[in-house]
């Protein structure tokens, strides 16, 4: 084993989505364990204009995330809203990489979105009408991360592939 990816999932999504799938397989093939945490119940728990329960989705990915590093090296890996609380709890547990998909890089009155200064991949679309494709270059700049820009929107929808093989270089590279 080479060690163990924790793969979340966006907002109002869930631990089968189609990218998180595709990680999964990527880590399952190159060795590592992973799991896909379910974080639908804490989706529900909204009024009109939240995104849920983000702060019990951070206690949820953290008592993850200590676990698994408690055995041994560490990815965490999200999607969205699923990047951001990946980001926030990598600055609490000990992760060797980071892989990130169409990252908010502010969540309104939440901190902004920060990471452990550890290998980070991006990738996120020219065309996302959530999230600025400039924020992310500008939040990216300073921790040299590696950053893929692609033709699509905010889902990455037509690049679940290159988003597999992005995921897929950073596992090899640590």
């Amino acid at each position: 084993m080479r060690g163990h990816c924790i793969l979340s999932h966006g907002f109002e999504s869930g631990p089968d989505a189609t990218k998180v799938t595709a990680l999964a397989e990527v880590a399952e093939r190159l060795g590592w364990t992973h799991e896909r945490p379910d974080y639908t119940d804490l989706d529900a728990r909204r009024d009109i204009s939240s995104l849920g329960d983000v702060p019990a989705r951070l206690e949820r990915l953290h008592a993850l995330a200590s676990a698994a590093a408690a055995r041994g090296p560490l990815v965490l890996a999200g999607s969205s809203l699923g990047a951001y609380i990946a980001g926030r709890v990598s600055l609490q547990v000990p992760v060797h990489g980071l892989f990130l998909l169409a990252p908010p890089t502010t969540m309104g009155p939440l901190p902004d979105l920060d990471a452990a200064p550890i290998p980070i991949s991006i990738i996120h679309g020219w065309d996302d009408e959530l999230i600025p494709a400039q924020a992310v270059v500008d939040w990216a700049l300073p921790r040299r991360a590696r950053l893929l820009l692609v033709d699509d929107s905010h889902r990455l929808s037509s690049h679940v592939e290159a988003s597999a093989q992005l995921f897929s270089q950073l596992l090899a590279s640590l």
